[in-house]
């Protein structure tokens, strides 16, 4: 079972308003149905007992989560969101060779009766992620994803329908790297099964940027582990050098 880390190790930024953390994979951001898991919002109000999300993750997706710790800073960021003044940025590898900058995908969504996320021409919600190319290697790409608008799953599904899902996003059609497909020689023990080079979705909520009460925050969330050792490998196993 993954150790989970003390909330204040997860701090990024703290003051009078606002906590912003950079969240693990595996950690839901509320509580489950049938779970005795730990969530984000159960930690926050351990440890500041008015704190409320501004928004959610994934549980796969890592990276910046702002909490509020006062009603009147809840109002305030959900106003900004509703305004669309909070710029999100969220960092992607793919599977497949992407070259873009600034592409604009703007594809409506709408949600099925399993609560996964598809395009949906008729019915949809407009959506709209701006997408470049930020490293390729031979067989993957990482990708900055900007979301315009804020729909379930949009970023997965956006770049799923452009033909280049998220590595590990078995939803979405993405498949897990493999080090044997990549590194010649590569042997395997007859006694074990091969591991992927990444165990969860490859998306990371990288930055995020607003003004709250006339103060300009700017934040960004270093990679996890998992995602620092994948770009590792593809560099060296999957170079176009």
């Amino acid at each position: 079972m993954q150790k989970i880390p003390l909330f204040r190790d997860l701090i990024l930024l703290e003051d009078d308003d606002l906590i912003v953390i950079n969240k693990p994979a595996m950690l839901a951001s509320l509580d489950e149905r049938n779970s005795p898991a730990q969530s984000v919002l159960t930690m926050a109000r351990k440890y500041h007992a008015d704190a409320q999300l501004c928004h959610r993750l994934d549980k796969e997706t890592t990276g910046i989560l702002v909490i509020a710790k006062n009603p009147e800073a809840y109002r305030s960021m959900a106003m900004a969101f509703e305004a669309r003044e909070v710029t999100k940025v969220y960092h992607a590898i793919v599977d497949g060779v992407l070259q873009v900058t600034d592409k604009s995908i703007v594809l409506p969504l709408s949600i099925t009766r399993n609560g996964m996320a598809k395009v949906d021409m008729r019915e949809g919600k407009m959506a709209e992620t701006i997408v470049s190319t930020l490293k390729n290697w031979e067989h993957y790409s990482l990708i900055e994803c900007k979301p315009v608008t804020g729909r379930l799953h949009q970023i997965r599904v956006h770049l799923s329908a452009q033909h280049f899902p998220i590595v590990c996003d078995a939803q979405y059609g993405g498949k897990t790297p493999m080090l044997s497909r990549m590194k010649r020689n590569f042997k395997v023990n007859k006694m074990e099964n091969e591991r992927g080079m990444m165990q969860r979705v490859a998306l990371h909520a990288y930055s995020i940027a607003f003004t709250l009460n006339e103060r300009s925050y700017d934040v960004a969330a270093p990679y996890p582990k998992d995602m620092e050792v994948l770009i590792k490998l593809l560099d060296k196993h999957d170079s176009t050098q």
